[in-house]
């Protein structure tokens, strides 16, 4: 019986050697080559990268094979290349879609393999219901081409991505690089050895702000975090470090690079929901811009907030950039973002950008001349007051079904002592509050964990409602 490769999330993420195993991942190319061939691909350009992870090289490699065997040419990136820079190349090259061989933010023990279409942007569910069916169970019914061969065809050609990318952020204007290299901040980096590492050194080079990256190496068992997600604990170092060189701010970039965390000049962390808001209320407020705010039911309801303060419409979707992406390229949105750090921005691909996330928190620094603590000020000032957020993560065996069906049963009237107002169940449960919160109880798309998170009003209310959210999953 052949493994079932399925989609969750963000692609298909798996154990290395376990079942992420490049018999499995020519699989799941051939899949990937089924769905381009059934929409009239034939003959087309696929963009094909990879992170640093364990063999992400080499398993890139076995998928542009698979490509090139069902008469497709592949554009495979010369190295390790951020996410955001994968999917601009897309458009650059007026690739057909994306293959990327990463997992992100997962633990060292995994890897991945996800998809992007024509846009640079995630391919949305029904797409990935496709790829999936085409994806065959035997290996007899992949075709492959020798690497070597189609390298000498043309069908597979080594590129620099990085080049087009830079000349896009300030051909396009997305971002004026020179006032950031002028203005002598300390910016510490920290890259959590991923594909982040020599960005921000190379676009601010050349002026009175000094950058200092940390993690910038390539190891893929990520030593001084659990993983390369840019939250605490994994992200301790990083902020030590800001205070230890007395930076002005801490950018994080995950795994991939399509992911940003943030640390204030005192050396905290400012939770990613807080960043989202932060980055909005810039484009907002200090760049003057309009359109839509896309953002999933698990983010902040500050974004509500600033739309109804700058009359902008806000649109709620689904966890995951395969709800986000379409929904930013069909509004045309300003900004598009979800709990997990990833943010995405008009007049660049429809997909989460680590590098242009961290550049626009500068820019934000720089036309203020304000501090990140002092940025929050301003924020909560707008927005009338502080929001306070948190998530626990339980690990999860047996079936999902028989929890959610707990979580039915269990129908709760009050969480942490407020009062539920509303029951959504667009992804996962989502319980209203009569605070304007809300609690969330969802299952990982890309892990057998249970996630639980909240935003209140309440400070001292954040560990009672998770608690109670624990315990209507009957958890405890």
């Amino acid at each position: 019986m052949a493994y079932k490769i399925k989609f969750g999330t963000d692609g298909w993420r798996g154990v290395i050697a376990e079942d992420y195993t490049f018999d499995n991942v020519r699989r799941c190319a051939q899949g990937f080559a089924n769905y381009m061939l059934a929409q009239g691909k034939q003959g087309q350009w696929v963009v094909v990268g990879h992170d640093k992870r364990f063999s992400s090289e080499h398993f890139a490699a076995a998928t542009a094979e698979v490509l090139a065997g069902n008469g497709l040419k592949v554009y495979l990136t010369q190295e390790a290349t951020p996410t955001p820079v994968i999917a601009y190349a897309v458009v650059d090259k007026k690739a057909a879609g994306a293959i990327n061989i990463t997992a992100s933010h997962n633990p060292p023990t995994d890897n991945g393999f996800k998809v992007r279409n024509h846009t640079g942007g995630a391919i949305d569910p029904e797409g990935l219901i496709q790829i999936e069916s085409g994806i065959p169970d035997d290996l007899k019914d992949v075709k492959r081409k020798n690497y070597k061969e189609a390298e000498a065809a043309g069908e597979i050609v080594k590129f620099d991505a990085a080049t087009p990318y830079i000349d896009h952020l300030i051909n396009d204007k997305l971002i004026d690089l020179q006032p950031i290299k002028d203005a002598g901040l300390t910016v510490m980096v920290d890259t959590m050895w991923g594909n982040g590492a020599g960005w921000f050194p190379r676009l601010l080079a050349g002026g009175k702000t000094k950058v200092i990256e940390i993690h910038n190496e390539r190891n893929p068992s990520f030593p001084e975090m659990k993983r390369p997600e840019p939250i605490q604990p994994n992200i301790d170092v990083g902020l030590k470090a800001t205070v230890d060189n007395k930076a002005d701010v801490l950018l994080i970039t995950d795994g991939d690079a399509d992911r940003c965390g943030i640390g204030d000049e005192n050396g905290e962390f400012i939770n990613q929901l807080r960043v989202y808001a932060l980055l909005a209320y810039y484009l907002l407020e200090v760049r003057g811009e309009r359109g839509d705010i896309v953002k999933t039911l698990s983010t902040t309801n500050m974004l509500n907030k600033l739309g109804e303060i700058y009359g902008v419409p806000v649109h709620e979707t689904g966890v995951g950039f395969k709800f986000v992406a379409p929904k930013m390229t069909e509004t045309n949105a300003l900004i598009g973002g979800e709990e997990s750090g990833g943010y995405a921005f008009r007049g660049n691909v429809p997909e989460r950008d680590g590098i242009l996330a961290g550049l626009y928190m500068l820019d934000f620094m720089v036309k203020t001349g304000k501090k990140p603590t002092e940025l929050l000020k301003d924020l909560f000032a707008k927005v009338g007051g502080e929001y306070y957020y948190d998530r626990v993560d339980s690990p999860f065996s047996g079936d999902p079904e028989a929890r959610k069906q707990i979580i039915r049963d269990n129908n709760p009237k009050t969480l942490g002592g407020l009062k539920v107002t509303e029951l959504i169940t667009v992804d996962g449960f989502q319980f209203k509050l009569e605070d304007g919160g809300w609690m969330l109880i969802r299952f990982s798309g890309t892990e057998p964990i249970m996630r639980v998170y909240t935003e209140t009003r309440h400070k001292d209310k954040v560990k009672a409602i998770l608690e109670d959210g624990l315990k209507v999953a009957g958890i405890k």
